[in-house]
């Protein structure tokens, strides 16, 4: 049992998990892959997302779900942070926030389910709720399309280039076949649930000497 005002500890355990558990509506803390943005309001645009040394994109580390007990606009928050993952700057990180009432106009008032919804066809959401595009490859605000299809969206020229080597240039012109299976662009991190469990700090204990008299007697020490 806890002492009186031992402080709680949380510890995250990166875990393997479905695809559907770490999209938006699950509201998921995770490592990797693209962010699961709550709402399109206060999103961090392309020049926020900009590294301040070397000018790149900068890459989705993890996110955090933290709501704020008492506070009603932010009963659903989460944490974002990002860096530069561009060698040899490697140095830029930038933090920002994500956050919701629990009455608002894109997901449930009730908890979200815990079964595995209807399979939609798309390994990837490239759309929020809001109505909002993002970009095919860092998940991130795509203001920007393709001006060939105009249903590619990005967040500025490196990734669309990026995206049009690795595939779009061969479905690009194909109305019907459009690429809904994003490939691999090496951008993003390896993709894992963060679970989170709460661990009471470990206290220090006092711990009694034994009585080795004897032993030592026995030896003839």
């Amino acid at each position: 049992m806890a002492a009186a005002g031992a402080r709680l500890v949380e510890l995250g355990f990166a875990e393997s998990a479905p695809a559907w558990r770490l999209r938006s509506e699950q509201f998921p803390s995770k490592v990797g892959g693209r962010p699961a943005w709550l709402g399109a309001a206060g999103l961090p645009g392309p020049r926020a997302l900009a590294c301040a040394l070397c000018g790149r994109p900068l890459s989705f580390l993890l996110q955090v779900y933290a709501p704020l007990p008492g506070r009603a606009d932010a009963f659903h928050r989460g944490i974002f942070l990002f860096c530069c993952r561009e060698p040899p700057c490697c140095a830029g990180l930038r933090v920002f926030r994500n956050q919701l009432p629990r009455k608002n106009e894109f997901y449930s008032y009730e908890p979200p389910s815990e079964n595995p919804p209807p399979e939609t066809g798309e390994s990837v959401c490239l759309q929020l709720k809001s109505g909002a595009h993002l970009c095919r490859v860092c998940g991130c605000l795509g203001p920007k399309t393709c001006s060939r299809c105009h249903r590619a969206y990005y967040c500025g020229k490196e990734h669309q280039t990026l995206d049009w080597r690795l595939g779009h240039k061969q479905t690009c012109a194909q109305p019907d076949h459009f690429d809904h299976i994003i490939p691999d662009h090496n951008f993003l991190f390896p993709e894992f649930e963060i679970v989170i469990e709460t661990e009471e700090e470990i206290m220090p204990e006092v711990v009694e000497k034994e009585d080795y008299s004897e032993i030592t007697g026995s030896m003839g020490i």
